[in-house]
């Protein structure tokens, strides 16, 4: 009787499945850790724009905003590296080493737009360039990637989240990208010399 019983427990037990939640971290950069992060709950904003001003807001007090992404067996964390802007005038990126995603549509160098679809492609190609074509990044490590979307983006940021990050990955097999998330500022390219 004891083996009967021992046997059907045993039976019980096989049948469920063990499932493991995998947690990554994106956007942490060298020994930084989780406790000075201050998390972005999408539905608590009205707007993209608000989240903007809450971004700012929180690393203005020397902390990490993240967005956590979780679904089925994996928990994705994103901390963007925004700057603050109190008492900055102004803060030079040169524009080779961004990659910008303005409402589902990149943008690089002020005339190459692509899908979202190439994100990628796009990425690949700017994170293996090493400086070889002046107009790409010049190294991996300075590649900064720009959201920005209209006011309805809060609903569309977290598919691009994952888009960028999944791509993000699978170049490079690391998860020290640096994302800010910022407001569209048209700015009008260079003056061509002739």
């Amino acid at each position: 009787m004891f083996l009967l019983i021992t046997t059907l427990f045993a039976c019980q037990n096989s049948d469920k499945q063990t499932t493991q939640t995998i947690e990554k971290d994106f956007g942490l950069l060298g020994k930084e850790n989780d406790s000075i992060s201050v998390e972005l709950r999408l539905d608590q904003f009205k707007d993209y724009d608000e989240l903007i001003y809450r971004t700012e807001d929180v690393v203005c007090n020397d902390s990490l905003p993240k967005i956590t992404l979780k679904n089925e067996n994996k928990i994705k964390r994103i901390y963007f590296r925004n700057p603050c802007w109190e008492g900055l005038g102004c803060l030079l990126i040169k524009q080779k080493n961004v990659i910008e995603i303005h409402n589902d549509t990149i943008h690089k160098s002020y005339k190459r737009y692509f899908t979202l679809d190439s994100l990628y492609s796009v990425l690949k190609r700017d994170i293996e360039n090493n400086g070889k074509k002046p107009s790409l990044c010049e190294h991996p490590e300075k590649l900064l990637i720009y959201i920005s979307y209209d006011k309805d983006g809060t609903k569309k940021l977290i598919n691009t989240l994952h888009r960028l990050i999944n791509a993000y990955e699978k170049v490079t097999r690391r998860t020290d990208l640096k994302i800010w998330l910022h407001k569209k500022i048209k700015v009008p390219p260079p003056p061509s010399i002739h």
